[in-house]
């Protein structure tokens, strides 16, 4: 068995059709040269000659100096009655200037014959005439054989002729694809399984998409039944629910199943490479995914923190560093003495859980859960909380108090915020104007701290989010705010809750700016 799995990454083609994912020429060629460095084999770059973007990106890609991927260009066959030489589309495709170019072919006798219209010979001579065209030209082709798994159910002889055309025209690797996502692992496994039987794991490769969800899950099965190249998507970007997500693929396939990559050496690196592609995509961050995902080393029982604290691995499958990840410890009415102490640790505080002081704050902490308090995203908030009952916290300003009025003009909304307060003793009372009530309190409190605190000035609040705790209470429901806040150098969560959305607003705002004061 060949230990080896070549990875093919299609995040530029395919991950690109799925909703809401677009990059611009310029994200394309940042992330084939990230996932170059990053040690993939293949990065499939887009359809040459299809649109303005992909025409731009294949002319730019020319002059990328990738040190080990090689990009491709994708295609489908030839059309039917047409030769390869004449073919727009294989033109267009050498035309890109590729070292390799992967075609799409018919392996269903359905498409075959009611989506192409034409007979199943014809379709076997497309496939075999414009692989062998395509390696006379200096081409490396793949193949992927669309539908694979629906045609081997429907005409088992069949879907296999149409792998062996395009290993007779000089195809380096079959792709069976699951186009429709629809093969559960056992029968997946199996169909691939006949396929290397035939033609050799060497020449045999999987393309799996997450309509059933187990995309992941059948890419592995796949080689595990003898295949040796994988395709997918980072964090799982696609059509429909999207593709197989190689962050989950690759340390399964590098850590579990003891197979190796030429990108096993930067696994560490794949947390990092996962916020790249969103950050590209304009997308947050999947929390949940598997090995990449924040909460995927989350300990909020205080029994699992305990048991994790002690060995790492009664509670965490892998090491987390392994794929650039950390151990977290969340903070909830959940938590005992261990999980407040490993969590104040994460956050720089060096507490003994022996101290009397804890157990005051493990009482006020349960009590605050249950008014609707979370620090699971608010560490600034758990921060200041734990200084607090230490008696370490700094006070830099007093609140008097403050006032926000709502008025409308016409089409254009206002709000105006007055507070007042002291620092250092000095009364100060500011004034502020902003489209919305959070805004203009951001900027009254500012304007009050700045002259004292110009370290203020950079600080900026980064997101906004609102959850209404109890909502059979109407328009009186409590409220929970969250805070993102960030500064270049670092982002911060704070919380607030009020029967007010403006109150709790406040608070958390307040924490934001007296926690960034406390680390300055």
């Amino acid at each position: 068995m060949n230990n080896t799995v070549k990875i093919y990454d299609t995040t530029l083609r395919d991950g690109t059709q799925g909703e809401g994912i677009s990059f611009s020429v310029t994200d394309k060629l940042l992330i084939a040269e990230k996932l170059d460095h990053f040690g993939v084999d293949y990065i499939e770059g887009g359809f040459p000659g299809s649109n303005p973007r992909d025409i731009t990106f294949f002319q730019e890609a020319k002059n990328l100096r990738l040190k080990h991927a090689r990009l491709a260009a994708f295609g489908s066959t030839r059309r039917a009655g047409t030769k390869p030489s004449e073919d727009p589309q294989l033109r267009t495709l050498l035309d890109s200037a590729m070292p390799v170019v992967t075609i799409v072919g018919k392996t269903w006798t359905l498409h075959v014959t009611e989506i192409l219209r034409t007979t199943l010979e014809e379709n076997l001579a497309m496939i075999e005439d414009s692989t062998r065209y395509l390696v006379s030209q200096g081409r490396e082709v793949i193949y992927d054989a669309e539908h694979f798994f629906d045609g081997f159910k429907a005409d088992p002889e069949y879907s296999l002729r149409t792998l062996a055309a395009a290993l007779k025209g000089g195809a380096s690797n079959l792709t069976l694809c699951d186009t429709n996502g629809g093969t559960l692992v056992d029968e997946f496994k199996m169909i691939v399984g006949r396929a290397v039987q035939e033609f050799g794991g060497d020449k045999v490769g999987v393309h799996c998409h997450n309509d059933s969800g187990v995309g992941v899950a059948v890419s592995l099965a796949g080689i595990t039944a003898g295949a040796t190249l994988v395709q997918g998507t980072m964090n799982g970007y696609g059509e429909r629910v999207g593709n197989a997500n190689m962050t989950t693929i690759l340390p399964n396939l590098l850590l579990k199943m003891g197979r190796s990559a030429h990108c096993a050496p930067n696994l560490a690196q794949l947390r990092d490479l996962s916020l790249f592609f969103d950050e590209l995509a304009n997308l947050r961050p999947d929390p949940k995914a598997p090995f990449v995902g924040q909460s995927a080393f989350a300990h909020k029982g205080g029994l699992h923190a305990n048991a994790a604290n002690k060995v790492a691995r009664s509670y965490e499958h892998i090491d987390p560093a392994q794929v650039g990840n950390r151990t977290r410890v969340l903070i909830s009415d959940m938590a005992g003495r261990t999980s407040l102490t490993l969590k104040a640790k994460e956050l720089g505080l060096e507490i003994d859980e022996k101290r009397p002081e804890m157990k005051d704050l493990i009482e006020e902490l349960k009590e605050r859960e249950f008014r609707g308090y979370e620090y699971e995203a608010a560490d600034a908030s758990f921060k200041l909380l734990v200084a607090k009952a230490l008696g370490q916290r700094k006070t830099f300003f007093e609140i008097e108090n403050y006032r926000v009025i709502i008025e409308r003009h016409g089409p254009d909304l206002w709000a105006e915020a007055t507070v007042k307060l002291k620092v250092n003793g000095e009364s100060r009372h500011t004034v502020a104007e902003d489209t919305g009530p959070v805004g203009a309190l951001d900027k009254a409190l500012r304007l009050a701290l700045e002259s004292t605190y110009p370290q203020l000035t950079d600080m900026k609040l980064r997101d906004y989010k609102v959850r209404i705790l109890e909502g059979n209470h109407g328009a009186g429901s409590r409220t929970r705010v969250l805070i993102e806040s960030g500064d270049g150098g670092g982002i911060w969560g704070t919380v607030g809750v009020s029967d007010n959305i403006i109150d709790a607003s406040w608070e958390a705002l307040r924490e934001a700016v007296e926690f960034k004061l406390s680390q300055s």
